[in-house]
């Protein structure tokens, strides 16, 4: 399955983002499983975590149904890096014209970070596949409900930060198309089975706002 089709296809089913801030790559491995049998397909190992274009690799080659990536991705020898480890998503915190485009060059999903309609534009217009809305808790629902109105309807807006079951629902009703999940899912040093139940309980959270 290429790498669009696979993000098409998460963002169907169940578009949530593993951010793994801090993951190693001696727990990458029980980590990937134990999402990917929960039903998550998009996994991102932040840059600044330990090693994180091995971990990238490592859960690259072993899950390859799942679109595999880096995130806090700012430069782009830094894209370059994630797509010789195997990565294929790139995510960002901030937008970078260059880094979108190298992405997109490369065939890589990008997730650009923005905050205003303005950055929102100009990152579609470099080539971004989704906007990765961030951080999310300076963007309220009210305030994503805004820039959905205005920005073209086949937009991938995906809130990051401070996101958790509770709260999933309001940005999902304003019009978020899947979530970034970091500390709430994934911290250093937890048990595999205790990332599990965690992705368990986002995915029916998930579940739920469809149902509503």
């Amino acid at each position: 399955m290429k790498t669009q089709e696979i993000f098409s296809s998460a963002l169907r089913t169940l578009p949530l983002v593993a951010i793994l801030r801090g993951i190693t790559p001696q727990e990458a491995s029980a980590i990937g499983i134990r999402l990917v049998d929960a039903g998550w397909r998009l996994l991102e190992v932040p840059l600044n975590s330990p090693q994180p274009l091995d971990s990238i690799a490592a859960l690259a080659q072993a899950h390859p149904t799942a679109l595999v990536g880096a995130g806090t991705v700012l430069t782009v020898a830094q894209v370059r890096d994630v797509h010789a480890a195997g990565g294929q998503l790139v995510v960002a915190p901030n937008f970078q014209p260059e880094v979108v485009q190298e992405a997109v060059r490369l065939g890589l999903v990008c997730l650009p970070g923005v905050m205003t309609p303005t950055e929102a534009f100009s990152a579609l217009a470099a080539g971004a596949h989704g906007l990765k809305l961030f951080p999310a808790e300076m963007i309220s629902p009210a305030a994503l409900k805004a820039m959905r109105a205005v920005l073209p309807p086949e937009t991938a807006l995906l809130p990051v930060g401070g996101i958790t079951p509770a709260n999933l629902g309001a940005y999902r009703a304003a019009g978020a198309n899947g979530f970034g999940i970091g500390s709430a899912l994934f911290q250093p040093g937890l048990s595999a089975d205790a990332v599990q139940s965690r992705a368990q309980h986002f995915a029916s959270a998930w579940a739920a706002t469809i149902e509503a």
